[in-house]
């Protein structure tokens, strides 16, 4: 079971020193077991040949990414965009009645709050 999800999630040998870390490390697998299974059992009616995996790697495709433009009077002006779905997701997610939706207006805030990354530099 470990040695499955290590390899969906690219992660390497993990050596705990403290009992713990392993307690935690057990808890995190047995979760995503949970979730890989509900995930499996939730795609068969919607899409009979698609595994959890390759779900996982379809909507691993879509980012969500804030963008911060510097406006002159101090403030910043943030797009929160995400990317378009692929085909390989457009079916699954007509199956589910599901759709991305439009993209958000701008959103102005002042330079002292916490957010997101700049990108756009004056």
């Amino acid at each position: 079971m470990f040695r499955s999800f290590k390899n969906d999630l690219g992660i390497r040998p993990v050596y705990h020193q403290t009992e713990g870390r392993v307690d935690a490390h057990i808890f995190a697998c047995s979760q995503a077991y949970c979730l890989s299974v509900t995930l499996k059992h939730w795609l068969k009616p919607l899409a009979s040949g698609l595994t959890s995996r390759q779900a996982l790697e379809q909507f691993s495709k879509v980012q969500l990414l804030d963008l911060v433009f510097p406006a002159t009077d101090g403030k910043k002006l943030v797009m929160s965009r995400y990317t378009q779905a692929d085909d390989g997701l457009k079916l699954p997610l007509a199956r589910m009645k599901k759709e991305f939706g439009e993209q958000g207006p701008p959103k102005l805030g002042s330079t002292g709050q916490e957010g997101p990354i700049e990108i756009a530099k004056s």
